[in-house]
């Protein structure tokens, strides 16, 4: 996939994520949420000519980029997104933690793609 096509997904998977959880589908939301934050690293990644060749060199690109922008919220966005691939898998959060971290999600989410958009223009 090219960086464009990444960035697409990232937001076609934010929306996917709202309709799954209003449908009330907490699973599928959390792997859409997930879903939508590594392919917004994997934009940025492939932008920059990092290879994304797995789940710790992801890790290792989130931490750079905190770092890059003085960021830290930026790491926070990305491990909210882990713990709902691993509540596809495993179902333990609670309501309240899904509403807690699900608007962090999508905050990294975001930024991360104007990190990658605006360093395009």
């Amino acid at each position: 996939m090219l960086v464009d096509e990444h960035i697409e997904t990232a937001q076609k998977f934010l929306d996917d994520a709202d309709r799954e959880y209003d449908a009330g589908d907490v699973l599928q939301a959390s792997e859409k949420l997930w879903g939508a934050a590594s392919h917004a690293v994997i934009a940025e990644m492939k932008r920059r000519g990092i290879r994304a060749q797995s789940h710790r060199a992801m890790v290792q690109a989130v931490d750079q980029f905190a770092d890059e922008f003085d960021e830290p919220e930026i790491v926070a966005g990305f491990y909210a997104a882990r713990l709902f691939h691993q509540n596809f898998y495993n179902g333990f959060m609670t309501d309240d933690e899904f509403e807690f971290d699900r608007p962090r999600v999508q905050r990294f989410v975001t930024r991360m793609l104007e990190l990658t958009d605006y360093a395009d223009n």
